[in-house]
């Protein structure tokens, strides 16, 4: 990743295919690790502050105290002083899409539960749910 960033600030005519935003988030993933790159999305640069969503407050808490540790990394790798600023919003957890038909009819979930008296309460709770 650290080479694309280059390729991106290298070139002269860079600036005018890229902006600092896509630049920034070429760079996010390098200048912070995979790990902490696995609990952030959705990156987007608002003026000169670079906005990042993360899971939850715990993380939210911890990337704010690392905020003059990672603006520092990003302006190296970038060679640019864009970013002036890091916000940490809490972001909605997205479901994934489900696909039509990826059950079939003849197939019961509660076959899955071993013990034949959980299953049959498994079952019989659905049923009161459905209505």
């Amino acid at each position: 990743m650290e080479r694309a960033v280059r390729v991106f600030t290298g070139k002269k005519f860079s600036r005018d295919l890229w902006s600092d935003g896509d630049v920034a988030r070429a760079a996010w993933a390098a200048a912070v690790g995979k790990a902490i790159n696995s609990h952030t999305s959705r990156i987007k640069l608002v003026r000169s502050t670079l906005v990042v969503e993360v899971e939850d407050a715990v993380w939210q808490k911890q990337l704010h105290s690392l905020t003059p540790q990672i603006l520092e990394r990003l302006r190296k790798l970038t060679g640019s002083d864009a970013i002036q600023d890091l916000e940490f919003r809490i972001g909605i957890p997205r479901r994934q899409p489900h696909r039509a038909g990826s059950r079939t009819t003849t197939e019961d979930e509660a076959d899955s539960i071993q013990d034949p008296v959980l299953q049959k309460i498994y079952r019989l709770s659905r049923k009161k749910a459905t209505g």
